[in-house]
């Protein structure tokens, strides 16, 4: 899995007042958890930027006061009306332990069920899987060549090496949907 490195600086004071005094200071305020000691500190906007606004997902390698730690973005807090990143929740990697993170979904191939009109939908776009460090995969690719018009492929038909899916196993991932074409193709071939 592909990491990201992010210099951050220590914060002593916490609360509400704090957080507000660190965004005056164009900075925003964020928690790592995890493993016992939780730390806060503030990050700059511009070290994150291309872990936030990306499809993709990261290990993160955060740089607090000289000391890095392995971690993954859990949850970011935005501005109801701006865009604005009010708070960021980090979760720490613990060497050993299984990760729990979203990673993105993509499609190869060409299904049959488009091919006689139908239109391929992806419902999902990243799915939660739990995986050691070392046998997180950077995306998830799922082939749909054999995917007729009407079928469904649901997260319980995927199987990937070393990674559980935390996502529930009813969720569909894609599938085939029926068009006007597709119906005609279907009334051509029972003629």
């Amino acid at each position: 899995m592909k990491t990201i490195q992010v210099k951050a600086v220590k914060r002593e004071n916490y609360g509400k007042k704090a957080a507000k005094a660190v965004r005056r200071e164009g900075q925003i305020p964020a928690v790592l958890y995890g493993g016992g000691e939780t730390v806060s500190f503030s990050v700059d906007p511009r070290e994150i930027k291309p872990l936030i606004y990306t499809p993709n997902s990261y290990i993160v390698d955060l740089e607090i006061d000289g000391k890095t730690e392995k971690a993954v973005l859990r949850d970011v807090q935005f501005h109801p009306i701006r865009e604005e990143i009010l708070h960021m929740d980090f979760y720490r990697v613990q060497p050993g332990k299984p990760v729990a993170i979203s990673i993105p979904v993509r499609l190869t191939g060409n299904a049959e069920g488009v091919k006689i009109g139908g239109k391929l939908v992806l419902s999902a776009r990243k799915l939660t899987v739990s995986a050691q460090l070392d046998k997180l995969p950077d995306e998830l690719v799922i082939d749909v060549t054999p995917l007729g018009v009407g079928k469904t492929i649901f997260v319980g038909d995927l199987n990937f090496d070393g990674v559980k899916f935390l996502t529930p196993a009813t969720t569909a991932v894609c599938a085939v949907r029926v068009t006007r074409a597709s119906r005609g193709a279907d009334a051509a071939a029972a003629k």
